[in-house]
Parts: structure tokens; sequence; C-alpha cells
């Protein structure tokens, strides 16, 4: 029996090494990987430069309290700034601590602004911002809140792509409207343009801060620097991870400059995040991320993925209902019941991804896929519905 908590469905099956999109296991299987650690390995396994970042960082200052000056925190710092709206940025080691950080940013805003009253945020039904009992709260999903108390208080959920429902919700304690603009686990949902403008134009209209999780669909997976830019709308804050550090725990909160300045010494901290090891990894992944053709590339193939996804529902309509997501964050909603089918997947045809709700298959290539990694991905899900087919076929009738 092992020793570990039992909060994992897990797989018997373990790695020994990966490279590129592929990973194999101890026993030397080779595993096509549209998985990438629920979108974290955006370079993929073994990245040179990834690699050599590492190994010449631990031979040098591993970690050192916040308390000091961390240069290559402070550069990996500007550089977001540089690329994005922000002015200021909180290192962290996850993204629900990212959220946390988002979260607490924007209470303490208004509370600076003798706005004390101001607290209450409006997220969105199928949303999920991680497993802190904050980060549950904001995402509302009755399965993550079940069993560890009254959910903390200041949320209220509105409807995706409803702008009718967020208007509703709108009262003197809101502060500021949380949003995926793709939600990844409740069902990979891509808000539209229309939508996040929207948002945007409430937050003008109301003094509220627009705050986005771009956990997961930011750093090039919709095949733009952050999603949110295919609108082009402006956030207040956002919060950041996984593929910010490539595979090393790294996350942050990117928030503009007069709102940053509400968090003083004391109102927040974190022991690990953003030190020296982690910050120099992340400016390794930033110099892949950044470099002159990589963000067209991953819109590149994000486009190709959608177009074969599209033969794919043409080719099997008893089996693909809907197809969802932007970019190389995708989905696909499915006949069969999406669990056994990953299974099904990973076990007879050695292709990793992963599900999402509403009965969704996930696709999470990392953003150095090709298109015949996308060729070969779509042959193993066509072969899955294929034997599924003969299955039926051969199915006794059941009386």
């Amino acid at each position: 029996m092992s020793a570990l908590y039992g909060t994992y469905a897990r797989s018997d099956l373990a790695f020994e090494r990966g490279e590129g999109v592929r990973l194999f296991s101890q026993d030397g299987a080779e595993y096509l990987d549209f998985h990438s650690g629920v979108a974290v390995n955006a370079l993929g396994h073994g990245d040179p430069h990834l690699v050599a970042t590492l190994k010449s960082a631990a031979e040098k200052v591993w970690h050192t309290a916040n308390t000091f000056t961390i240069p290559e925190q402070e550069r990996l710092a500007q550089r977001l700034t540089d690329a994005t709206f922000a002015d200021a940025v909180f290192f962290t080691n996850s993204g629900t601590e990212a959220i946390e950080c988002a979260i607490k940013t924007a209470r303490r805003y208004f509370w600076d602004k003798g706005e004390a009253d101001r607290y209450e945020i409006i997220a969105f039904t199928g949303s999920f911002h991680g497993r802190t009992l904050g980060a549950i709260a904001a995402g509302g999903n009755p399965s993550y809140l079940e069993g560890f108390g009254p959910p903390a208080p200041g949320f209220k959920h509105a409807t995706p792509n409803d702008l009718d429902s967020v208007k509703a919700l709108i009262g003197p304690q809101t502060c500021a409207i949380l949003i995926e603009p793709v939600q990844g686990e409740g069902g990979v949902t891509a808000m539209t343009t229309d939508f996040m403008q929207g948002l945007r134009r409430l937050c003008d209209e109301n003094g509220l801060l627009l705050i986005l999780d771009e956990i997961q669909c930011g750093f090039g997976r919709t095949g733009r620097f952050f999603a949110h830019e295919w609108a082009g709308v402006t956030p207040d804050i956002v919060a950041v991870a996984k593929a910010i550090g490539g595979g090393f725990p790294l996350g942050a909160c990117l928030a503009r400059g007069e709102i940053a300045k509400a968090m003083v010494p004391g109102t927040h901290g974190s022991t690990y995040g953003g030190n020296p090891l982690a910050c120099t990894v992340g400016n390794a992944v930033l110099d892949r991320i950044l470099a002159p053709g990589f963000l067209d590339h991953a819109n590149s193939m994000g486009q190709r993925l959608a177009w074969h996804l599209q033969q794919l529902a043409q080719r099997f309509p008893q089996f693909v209902v809907e197809m969802r997501g932007k970019g190389l964050l995708a989905g696909i909603k499915i006949t069969p019941p999406v669990k056994d089918f990953v299974t099904r997947l990973r076990d007879d045809h050695k292709l990793l991804t992963i599900a999402a709700g509403d009965n969704v298959l996930r696709l999470l290539p990392p953003l150095i896929v090709t298109e015949a990694d996308l060729e070969d991905a779509m042959a193993r899900i066509s072969a899955a519905f294929t034997a599924i087919e003969a299955e039926t076929a051969t199915a006794p009738a059941v009386d």
C-alpha cells in the first residue's frame, strides 16, 4: 500500500524519461504526450536550453529568502511587465497561490481606498481556480467544496458567455470579476470576444477590477502570449502558472501598478515563491516563448489541430458532439464516457490525454508540437473510435 494520500486516481504507469513531445515508461514503451502535465510542459521534455540552464543554476544559489534581493527574480519580473499590461509581479509556487494573491490584491486595493465593504468577486460556473479554500470557493464547484465546511464568503457565480447574468450580480459590495478566458477543467469553454469586451466595459462602468485566470490558457497556449490578447482587452490582474516554469514549480500574479501598491510589506508573502532557482528556469522558459517565431508556430499548430479535429468530427459524428477551446487548449465533447476513453487512448494507443468536465476530451500538446505529431495523435484517436465501433457491432443484443 502506498504511503501517499489517496487524493489521486493514479495509473500504475510511471515514466523514466522524456524527449520532445514523447515520454518513455520504465519498461521502454513510447507515449505521445498530449497531456503535458496538465499544460505545464509547454516546451515538451528535455528542452536543451531549459536543461542546460537548470544544470548551471543548480551549481549556484538554489534558495534565499525574499528578505534579500534576488536578481533573477527582478529580471523575470521586468521581462514579464515589459511584455504585458502589468507593472508589478508577485511570484508564487503554483497557480492556486497566484489566484490567492490575485484575490487578496483586489480586496486590499479597495480596502486601501477606504472601501472595505467592497470584497465580493463575481466568478463563473464551470470554472476551476485551484484547490485552496479560497480557490475552491471562487470556483464554486460543489464536488470540490463538499466536506470542507462552509465555503469562504465573498463569491458569486454567473454563467459563462452570458453578460446579463453578470450584470444581475453586480452590487455595492462587488470589487472584481474573475474569469478564465478559456476554461480548462470545467469543459474547455472559450469565452467569446464580445463577452470578454463586455466584461471589461462592466468593470469600467462600475469601478470593478478584471481578474483573469490564465494559469492554463496563458503563456502561448492559445497562440498568443496571453489568451486575453485575442479579445483586445486589458486586465487589471492576471494569475499565471503551469507553463511559466516549463515543469519547474512557479507561478505569478501580475497587476497594474496602482493596484499592486496596496500590497505593502506584511500583506502577503511566500517562502519559496520566486527563489533563485525557480526564476532562473522561468527566464529560460521566457527565452523560448518570446523568441521570434515561437508563438507564431504555436498559433499555426493550434489552427491545424482545430482543422484535424473537424475532420475527426466528420468521420465519427456518432462519437464527436462538439468542438471546444482555443489553439492548443482543445476539447472535444464525446459520447463515450471520457474517463474510459482517456484510459483506452493511454493503454491501447499510447496517447496521453486528459478528461475535462461535461464529458470533454482535453488535448494539451506541448507548444513545440509539429504537424506530424498532430497527424499521429489523430490517427490514434481514430483507431480508438474505430475499435469502439467494432466492439459495438459485435456486442450481443440486449433483450
